[in-house]
């Protein structure tokens, strides 16, 4: 064999190795594309999540209207000294403390009251003496008129004098009930049973009308003035109950006792004052919140946590015939136990992730198992 054949044998060799090469190449290629593609639809069939589903039941719950409001006193009588200058000696209650009606709350020096109302008893005294003796000049001048010894003008004027007496008597009994009077204004008591609220009154101080020196809460009874709108005013009626919330979670039953004519015109909301039961542990003043049962009526519920708020709306993950998900948005009502109402956007027949559904997404494919099987958890990778 020469040079030249032995050149030629060595490239046709050089070139079948070279075709086989490339063809082993490209099988290798294909199947690693169809082992990724196989890898692709086996993760994009990997459930996201292991879940329980709840169908919605209807109910029957109660209407409910929530109000906010505070709490104050039903009334308070402002109580203080109905004399001027007069100096308070002893002051006999605090705030806090129960009185009855009549009870002293202070004491004042009245002294000048008292000189004064000897004073026109002894006026009484003397206007008296002088009506009896008039009324003896009376009985002569008429005996002596009668045998003619006086003049019937001397007669009159005898009589006009008794009469003036009897009037100076009338005003000076006059004088000693407007003493007396004033008198019983010096001393200072609770004009009702009640709790006292304030007190400004100190002990050295001088009184004056229309100065405030105690605050009495009458009866001790406090009332939940709720702010409602115009609207839902209507709804509320004398006698209905209500559910008082303070700020430390204690629940107070109460009744509604009136509800205001009116609305305020700028703001568009009335008042319903809510009688609160004696000894409740909420003080006046303070602010709570409460419920107004209107009555019942059908609701159709879901477990709340099957609810999920995002973005500041409600949504529930319905479940398809494919195990996959569908995010819908919904609107929640009322709340009762660990079930809340869905008002719209919900079918009555669906499918809906119980719980866990806060760590799916619209298009998630889950594996439902029943709700007794096991608790929800993620799927492994």
């Amino acid at each position: 064999m020469n040079r030249s054949t032995l050149s030629a044998t060595s490239r046709v060799t050089a070139l079948a190795a070279g075709t086989g090469m490339a063809l082993l190449l490209v099988g290798c290629g294909d199947d690693a594309a169809r082992q990724a593609k196989s890898d692709a639809k086996a993760t994009a069939a990997r459930p996201a999540l292991t879940v329980a589903l709840a169908i919605p039941q209807q109910a029957n719950w109660p209407q409910t209207l929530a109000a906010n409001g505070n709490v104050m006193a039903w009334q308070e009588a402002i109580i203080g000294a109905e004399l001027s200058g007069l100096r308070v000696t002893e002051v006999l209650v605090n705030v806090g403390d129960s009185v009855k009606r009549g009870q002293p709350l202070a004491r004042i020096a009245a002294e000048s009251v008292l000189a004064d109302l000897a004073q026109a008893k002894a006026s009484v005294a003397e206007a008296e003496a002088a009506l009896a003796e008039a009324k003896a000049n009376a009985e002569r001048s008429k005996q002596l008129q009668s045998q003619g010894f006086i003049s019937s003008q001397a007669t009159i004027q005898v009589l006009t004098a008794e009469q003036t007496t009897a009037a100076r008597l009338a005003a000076a009994r006059a004088r000693v009930q407007a003493e007396e009077v004033r008198l019983a204004q010096a001393r200072i008591v609770a004009p009702d049973d009640g709790v006292i609220s304030a007190r400004t009154a100190t002990v050295g101080s001088l009184t004056a009308p229309n100065q405030e020196m105690f605050r009495l809460i009458r009866g001790g009874r406090l009332e939940w003035r709720a702010e409602v709108t115009g609207s839902e005013l209507q709804k509320i009626t004398p006698g209905m109950r209500a559910v008082v919330t303070t700020a430390s979670g204690t629940r107070i039953d109460g009744t509604v006792r009136a509800v205001a004519p009116a609305v305020d015109p700028l703001t568009r909301n009335g008042i319903v004052y809510v009688d609160l039961p004696p000894g409740s542990a909420v003080r006046a003043g303070t602010f709570a919140r409460g419920e107004f049962e209107l009555g019942s009526g059908s609701a159709l519920t879901l477990p709340q946590s099957a609810v999920v708020l995002r973005d500041g709306f409600s949504y529930v993950f319905l479940v398809g015939a494919d195990n996959k998900v569908v995010q819908s948005k919904v609107e929640v009502g009322r709340r009762v136990g660990d079930r809340i109402e869905i008002v719209a956007g919900l079918p009555p027949s669906g499918r809906v992730v119980e719980s866990g559904a806060g760590f799916l997404a619209d298009g998630d494919t889950v594996r439902v198992v029943d709700a007794a099987a096991a608790p929800v958890k993620s799927a492994q990778k």
